[in-house]
């Protein structure tokens, strides 16, 4: 879409809005599912959120682009009524339905999970779960903000913050095509709760609503909590998450056996490995389920700039897992963890608002937390989209 010609870009997203029309039935059977709060509405809904989804498509800077451009006779026609202000966009996305939202994502992943676009990696259903910071402000805030205190020259500041939990969705990648990241749903993190508190709820409501889209949660070192893996195995699931915390008695034992058993072999992104694999450990009680806990060591050269010598460097990455051995190898954890892995993955998946504001409203209290969350919900129904076409 990102096209030299403005008329190749609106040919492309012509085709992008027929595409979706055709595949996903977009303005049959999923805006219609978006409701909001207003009482007597002179403008849909449906229309609102069709205009948020080109406004990201076509990536315009903000929603006063989508003001200027949404004259034309296309887009009247497409959204079956005239076209209205930025201000009128911004205040019926305050007011959205989450639930809506939610039960379009899901549309979407059926609809692909019919057309075989979401294949396993390695026969299991991958998502990666991770938190967010959205948002920020010093001078507005909601019920719903998380807050902090900012230290700097000027003396101490309370800063007002939104922050959730996203899961995502990580099939395998069809021959010749780019892997789909489709993310399911997310949950605010609220005041006086910690990331894996809000990551449970966020799964409590997920699985239900997607039974088999997923068997294994990809997570980074803040989830490796026993709470964490019993909830997930209470439910058939399987958790791979980075070790880290020294203090842990797992971390501690596996740490001395290092030295007394020999690794074995092996190769990764053309870097030379050393790894160990250590099944069915018990130094974690207070987890429900013996626990496995995988290392890979890389040994691998990066050339400095400077003098165009070769440096060499080592990293080292530790797993705990409940996934057997039998049915996960040694080099199967190493693929999961670090290439299609937590960081990398959250860190490479833009998380785009197109100009549309994000803030907190204390003006309008019984609006407030919505305003808040309206953008983060919005951004998911618009990846899921985007990466699905």
């Amino acid at each position: 879409m990102e096209t030299a010609s403005g008329k190749e870009t609106i040919i492309v997203l012509r085709r992008l809005i027929a595409y979706s029309e055709k595949i996903f039935q977009l303005s049959k059977d999923i805006v219609t599912r978006v409701s909001d709060r207003r009482e007597k509405p002179r403008i849909s809904t449906a229309a609102v959120v069709k205009s948020s989804l080109v406004l990201f498509w076509a990536r315009m800077g903000s929603s006063n682009a989508w003001e200027q451009v949404g004259r034309a006779r296309f887009w009247q026609r497409w959204l079956g009524e005239r076209a209205f202000s930025a201000d009128t966009l911004g205040r019926v996305h305050a007011l959205l339905d989450a639930n809506g939202l939610r039960q379009g994502i899901h549309d979407v992943y059926e609809c692909l999970k019919r057309n075989k676009a979401l294949p396993d990696i390695y026969g299991l259903g991958v998502v990666v779960l991770d938190g967010h910071e959205s948002h920020a402000s010093y001078l507005r805030h909601c019920s719903g903000c998380l807050q902090r205190t900012i230290h700097g020259a000027e003396g101490d500041r309370i800063q007002f913050y939104h922050r959730q939990v996203t899961l995502l969705l990580l099939p395998g990648a069809l021959p010749g095509r780019e892997t789909v990241r489709l993310l399911l749903d997310h949950e605010p993190q609220r005041p006086a709760e910690d990331e894996v508190e809000t990551a449970l709820r966020l799964l409590a409501r997920v699985i239900p609503a997607y039974p088999r889209a997923f068997d294994l949660v990809l997570a980074d070192a803040l989830y490796a909590k026993a709470p964490f893996f019993n909830f997930l195995l209470a439910r058939g699931k399987h958790a791979l998450v980075v070790l880290k915390e020294e203090r842990r008695s797992l971390y501690q034992d596996v740490v001395g056996l290092f030295n007394h058993v020999a690794p074995q072999p092996g190769s990764y992104r053309s870097r030379q490995c050393k790894w160990w694999d250590f099944p069915d450990l018990l130094s974690w009680p207070q987890v429900q389920a013996p626990v496995r806990v995988v290392r890979s060591q890389e040994i691998y050269t990066v050339r400095r700039q400077l003098d165009k010598q070769d440096d060499p460097q080592t990293s080292d990455w530790i797993w705990a897992t409940t996934l057997p051995s039998a049915q996960v190898p040694v080099d199967r954890i190493v693929h999961l963890g670090t290439s299609d892995g937590i960081s990398r993955i959250m860190a490479s998946t833009n998380w785009p608002t197109n100009g549309i504001p994000i803030m907190c409203s204390s003006m309008i209290p019984a609006q407030s937390n919505a305003f808040c969350w309206w953008p983060s919900w919005l951004t998911t129904f618009f990846m899921s989209s985007w990466r699905a076409m």
